[in-house]
């Protein structure tokens, strides 16, 4: 399904049969730029050529690598290296200043190339050396979580590709299939098992997951994990199982985790999330029930929230929201600020967005 360039709207109505209850799940999508949306979240908005047909070119790898316009970007037990100042900027080394860390680097990734200037990412995950005390030299290893929202669009997106990558190549160190030593092929974008009896090949995965906002009538269907800051909620989201669309495992996961029935569900936008390998998958959902059943082994809480609690939370500090790098923070935003009544201030003018 390309729901990336989806532009006409279709509803398909079915029934299931699911614990024993008959229900029917409605399925829409609405004409949209799904591509313009997910430019809008947090570690998206560049795009990098990812030079697919040059990653076997091992010339053309050598001389960018060689380039003094090439930028390498170091990455140390999935943390990158920013510097801090007035304001955060990721440590984009060139190709001289490389030259070390790309001897002692576990992985050296290409990225892609933009404007002429090749980027690659370089894991330096083993030095607890010289080498790891004169990259902290020039600034900090930080979460991206927690620095992605203060850069660039262009220097976050770009540092994600990088953790997503490296923390590819740190779990596939073995072959699946007989356990062998695999070894990195096709500028970081395979590897393949080092035995002569097996050869297999392996490419960069990503973990599907949904993530939806549910309302019902003026109200926001919300839940809390038991370890989070106390007033903190968010949207309902879990992992696509085998065997299921997308939008059964919206329905599944409301159901599992609140009890709640999705009637209808609504593709919104996706965002890359590198922590550690996700791709978020955003819907819009309606419910036909309104008893919420909490799995408190998933969830410590879940209730449902008009614009005017919220607004009320938000300004006393009793209620807190995702960070607004989230696609959860958007989804949110969108329905806040789609149905409120004139007067009440949008929900980034209430602050929210700004901590967990």
């Amino acid at each position: 399904m390309n729901v990336g360039y989806m532009s006409v709207r279709h509803t398909n109505v079915r029934q299931h049969e699911r614990h024993g209850e008959a229900r029917c799940l409605k399925v829409s999508f609405a004409p949209m730029d799904h591509r313009s949306q997910s430019r809008l979240n947090g570690l998206c908005g560049y795009v990098v050529d990812r030079v697919t047909h040059l990653r076997k070119d091992t010339g053309w790898l050598a001389a960018r690598l060689a380039d003094p316009a090439s930028r390498v970007v170091p990455v140390w037990r999935s943390r990158n290296l920013i510097h801090v100042g007035d304001d955060l900027s990721a440590v984009m080394l060139s190709s001289e200043q490389a030259g070390e860390l790309l001897a002692l680097a576990e992985t050296v990734v290409l990225l892609g190339e933009d404007e002429g200037i090749a980027y690659f990412a370089a894991s330096v995950s083993a030095q607890e050396n010289d080498l790891h005390v004169r990259l902290s030299m020039l600034g900090e290893f930080r979460d991206l979580r927690d620095t992605a929202a203060l850069l660039p669009a262009r220097e976050g997106t770009l540092l994600a590709h990088a953790r997503a990558m490296m923390f590819w190549h740190q779990t596939h160190q073995h072959c699946g299939s007989c356990g062998a030593p695999t070894r990195l092929k096709e500028a970081g974008h395979s590897r393949v098992c080092t035995s002569e009896d097996c050869k297999r090949s392996v490419y960069p995965r990503t973990d599907p997951a949904v993530i939806v906002s549910v309302g019902r009538h003026d109200s926001l269907l919300l839940g809390r994990k038991p370890d989070w800051p106390a007033g903190r909620f968010s949207t309902v989201a879990g992992f696509v199982e085998p065997g299921e669309t997308l939008e059964e495992a919206v329905a599944r996961e409301v159901k599992e985790e609140t009890g709640i029935v999705c009637a209808e569900v609504t593709y919104h936008s996706s965002q890359p999330w590198p922590f550690p390998s996700s791709i978020m998958l955003g819907f819009h959902a309606e419910a036909s029930t309104d008893e919420i059943t909490v799995d408190t082994t998933e969830l410590d809480d879940a209730r449902w929230f008009t614009r005017a609690q919220m607004m009320d939370g938000l300004l006393s500090g009793s209620f807190l929201l995702p960070r607004s790098l989230s696609i959860s923070f958007r989804l949110i935003e969108d329905w806040f600020d789609a149905g409120r009544p004139a007067g009440m201030p949008t929900l980034r003018e209430l602050g929210a967005g700004r901590t967990w």
